[in-house]
Formats: C-alpha cells, structure tokens, sequence
C-alpha cells in the first residue's frame, strides 16, 4: 500500500472510522458532506471554506476530527436537525476545503470558525466537537466566548504527551510523523497531499498547547466526554472538566474514541438533553442527591 494511502487510513481511523475503510460503508454512501442542494463555499481568511447547513432553530456547531470531514457525524446531523440550525464545514486543509499554505494550527482553525459564524452572521451557537474538534471548541470558548452558549467536547486534549495520550497512540503518531517526513524528504518536490498530510501529522504529533490557566476562563456550561479506553486518557479528560468552572463530566464506559459513532444513541441523547436543560451548580448537600 502506498505510504500516502496508508497515511490517510490511519488518520482516519484514529478518528474513528474504521468503518470508513470499507468500500460499501454509510460514511462512503452518505449525502451529508457531499450535498448540492445546501453545500456552499465561504471566502474565510484566505481561502474558500466548504459548509453544509440543515434544520432550523437555535445554531449548532458542529466540528470533527483531524483528516475528517462533515460526514463523520452521520449519525448526529439528522437527530440535532429536529430542534437546531446544524451548521458543520470542512475545516482548513480537510475535506472540501483545501489550503496549499504550509502552516496549520488549532488556533488557526479555530480562529476560521469564528470569521464562518461571521458570515453567517451567527452572533452565538451551540458547540460539539469531537477529537481535534473538541480542541477546536474548547479554543473557540477561549478565543472567542461570545461565540459560545453551550460547549460538548469529546476525545479532547490540552498537550501532545503520555500524560495525555495514550503510550501506545503517541508512539504511533511520532513514528508514523517520522516516517512520511523521511518519506518527504527523499522526494524532490513533494506532491500537494503529502505536504498536506505532513500537517495534519503535525498536529497529532506536536499539538495542541493549551493551558489549564486558560481553562479556568471559559464561562460557558461545558460538558466533557471521554471513552474509558479513550486514546485520550481518562485523568486527562477529567482534568480537563476540573479545569473548565461550570462543567460536567461524562467518561463513557466500555467506549474509545469513537462515542459519536459507537455510542451514537447515548451520546446524542445526553449532549441533546445538557443543551436543553439549564446547568446546574452541584454543591453542598446538593452532593447527596
């Protein structure tokens, strides 16, 4: 198998889509990523950003993972669009959103999801966001905390080390990091998707750095989720929730990275009922109950 082949299926799979890798697969067959009658294009900071739209009501962001796209959440758009305006987009350099610049970041990322809900002229939103887009959200309620009502994060990290991850996934990352940039390196000039995967490659092996000092200023409800056999360890998802002042913490047992897929029932029903219900300060003999 081709290095760049084998490159993008692992990407994909560390989302957490095995299922993408079967020719015959609804994430293969679905029209949610793919669809003339509601896809559109905005000019965002420089380049020309893919979005989708369905539903009607209160907005909802919806954000996924490195190398994924809109069709990820196949399994949530239908069920979010009875009550919420859907708004999901290929971020930078993924999907139908192609940019041929040689930076990418988080805050990047971040920062074109705001200028999206700009054009939208979308004053504020509900967020999900899943793996680098739980990354993407928790910095969206940093960076811009007006964009933000309510926040559901998933598989989410603050720093790119064993004391976050997974040994046995941070190892992979680095060595598959190494092998495509030697890969890279011995090619006298590089075609446009390596380049690309090089950057995706150096997000998952060299990002994010986010603080637990920034932590501390997101003022919106935020519901933190986490598989127990997350790739993402558990004490670090909770670190996250501790961190975070008004939040709650959901570790999903016998579940990895793929709750939105795998537990696609239990994780749209408890996302959907912490957007409609108010939050709630826990504390005192409020503990007992």
């Amino acid at each position: 198998m081709k290095l760049k082949t084998t490159i993008t299926l692992l990407l994909i799979a560390l989302a957490g889509f095995a299922f993408a890798q079967e020719a015959k697969s609804p994430f293969d067959t679905t029209m949610y990523g793919r669809n003339p009658a509601v896809g559109k294009y905005a000019d965002i900071r420089g380049f020309k950003m893919y979005c989708e739209t369905y539903g009607k009501g209160e907005p909802l962001l919806i954000i996924h993972g490195n190398g994924g796209s809109i069709n990820n959440f196949l399994y949530q758009i239908p069920y979010f669009a009875k009550n919420y305006q859907v708004i999901l987009a290929d971020s930078r350099a993924q999907g139908k959103s192609p940019d041929p610049s040689d930076s990418l970041s988080y805050e990047m990322m971040t920062d074109d999801l705001n200028a999206l809900l700009d054009n939208l002229h979308l004053k504020s939103c509900y967020v999900i966001g899943w793996s680098d887009g739980g990354i993407n959200g928790l910095l969206l309620a940093i960076r811009h905390p007006d964009k933000v009502k309510k926040l559901a994060v998933t598989g989410a990290n603050l720093w790119p080390d064993t004391t976050a991850v997974d040994p046995f996934v941070y190892k992979w990352a680095m060595n598959m990091n190494k092998t495509m940039r030697d890969s890279a390196s011995r090619m006298k000039t590089p075609a446009p998707e390596i380049k690309n995967q090089l950057k995706l490659l150096h997000l998952l092996s060299y990002e994010p750095h986010i603080t637990v000092e920034q932590l501390h200023i997101i003022s919106c409800p935020t519901l933190v989720i986490g598989g127990d056999h997350d790739v993402l360890l558990p004490k670090h998802t909770m670190l996250i929730a501790q961190s975070i002042p008004n939040s709650y913490l959901w570790i999903i047992p016998n579940s990895g990275h793929s709750t939105p897929v795998y537990k696609k029932d239990q994780f749209n029903q408890v996302v959907g009922d912490f957007f409609a219900q108010p939050y709630r300060k826990i504390e005192g003999f409020g503990r007992f109950n």
